[in-house]
């Protein structure tokens, strides 16, 4: 019977091969997205109630590490409410829009040599294409819901995702330049030489600061979550929405936090290798002395994929733990701070930050032609090291004038409320 289904199956078309694959990939990816989705509700709660000195999901499960799967099950039977004034098929539409495209994205990361589902010349380009598509979901699920805050959640969206997608895709150009590549293998495989040769360093923090923070604003979390700030929109977009078209939505702002955080490791923090340089367990011939026991090759390739995983994920959750730890620590900002402080601020020092990299780089060749190699010129430091004194710089002059501005508009008018 295998051998009849493997003869059936070379002898299908080519296009059944490639709608059959990309079937395959994305229905992994989905489930890779919804396992790390059950994941990181259960982390999250864990998380705050540490930082604000409660118990957590204690009773479901060993120590509460079921109840994720319980809350699961009891929203499955949760009843879908639909009103007879909204757009019913733009509104059971919308949460799709918003979640599909981000299971598409985990097919783009190289979570090790062999783990990637879709290897393309330029699938950093595809990577900032795909998430856009995203915020119509949100867009479609307040327009939809025919209710005002619900509306303002997803107009809001809209304007956030504009605002913080500039300086998100200006933070990786200067990576680009240096690497020479669109391909997020190529860009990992830059970094193979430890922690010396992670982008985060060889660039400069500062890339990584406006891609992390901006990337923060591109999902909805805390301190950028203004498209559902429930003192304000009750809900935001999702107002209207129960049983499991809000868990979808849910669920796909976690999804899209794995996927940043495990884009963040990516590009920044040497993706799949080791912080040493390459892999440790072919560095100290554990998969070479394992192939010579065993006779079998293929197990040596699992255990170096076994490490590359393993690396992926722990940088991965590193930067998830972050942005947990972010939620429960900051407070949210106002709209005309959310706004401004991507235009006025965010914006200007990435297009500076892009200046001095392309400088550096300019640099850096004038100087390999003179028989001057390697990054670490006194030129490209110094370069480096002026990114970062304006960077800070400007943060803090931000800071001053706005908190400049609250005390001199207290002082003329003590009973008016504080107002940016």
């Amino acid at each position: 019977m295998i051998h009849l289904l493997l003869d059936l199956a070379k002898q299908a078309p080519e296009w059944l091969h490639l709608v059959v694959g990309g079937v395959l990939i994305f229905a992994a990816a989905a489930v890779l997205g919804q396992a790390a989705a059950v994941v990181m509700i259960l982390m999250e709660r864990k998380v705050l109630a540490w930082l604000t000195q409660r118990v957590g999901p204690n009773r479901v499960g060993p120590y509460g590490a079921l109840q994720s799967i319980a809350d699961g099950i009891k929203i499955v039977f949760k009843e879908d409410i639909m009103t007879p004034i909204q757009d019913k098929f733009l509104f059971t539409l919308a949460p799709a829009v918003f979640l599909f495209p981000v299971f598409a994205l985990y097919t783009l990361i190289p979570f090790s040599e062999s783990l990637t589902g879709v290897v393309l010349p330029i699938s950093l380009l595809t990577v900032f294409a795909i998430s856009s598509l995203s915020t119509l979901g949100l867009v479609l699920a307040g327009w939809s819901s025919n209710n005002k805050f619900s509306l303002m959640g997803g107009m809001r969206s809209a304007a956030q995702a504009i605002s913080y997608e500039i300086p998100l895709v200006l933070s990786v150009l200067g990576l680009v330049l240096f690497t020479g590549s669109l391909n997020l293998v190529d860009i990992v495989k830059a970094q193979s030489g430890g922690v010396l040769s992670w982008h985060v360093w060889v660039l400069s923090p500062l890339s990584f600061l406006l891609f992390y923070v901006s990337s923060l604003a591109e999902i909805n979390r805390v301190p950028f979550d203004l498209p559902e700030a429930e003192s304000e929109l009750v809900s935001g977009y999702n107002t209207e929405y129960s049983g499991m078209k809000f868990a979808t939505f849910f669920l796909a702002e976690y999804a899209a936090l794995f996927f940043y955080s495990a884009l963040i490791a990516t590009l920044f923090f040497g993706g799949y290798y080791s912080p040493f340089g390459g892999l440790l367990v072919s560095q100290l011939g554990v998969d070479a002395a394992l192939v010579n026991a065993t006779h079998l090759p293929l197990l040596g390739k699992l255990l170096r994929e076994g490490e590359m995983l393993v690396w992926m994920l722990s940088k991965t959750y590193v930067f998830i733990y972050l942005a947990m730890l972010i939620r429960g620590t900051l407070p949210r900002l106002k709209p005309d701070q959310l706004m401004n402080f991507s235009w006025k601020f965010l914006i200007p020092v990435a297009l500076i930050n892009v200046l001095m990299l392309a400088c550096g780089k300019l640099f850096q060749q004038s100087l390999a032609a003179h028989g001057w190699q390697g990054p670490g010129t006194w030129v490209y430091l110094a370069l480096t090291l002026l990114v970062a004194v304006v960077g800070l710089g400007g943060f803090f002059q931000f800071i001053s004038r706005y908190f400049k501005g609250q005390m001199q508009a207290r002082l003329a008018n003590p009973a008016a409320p504080l107002v940016s």
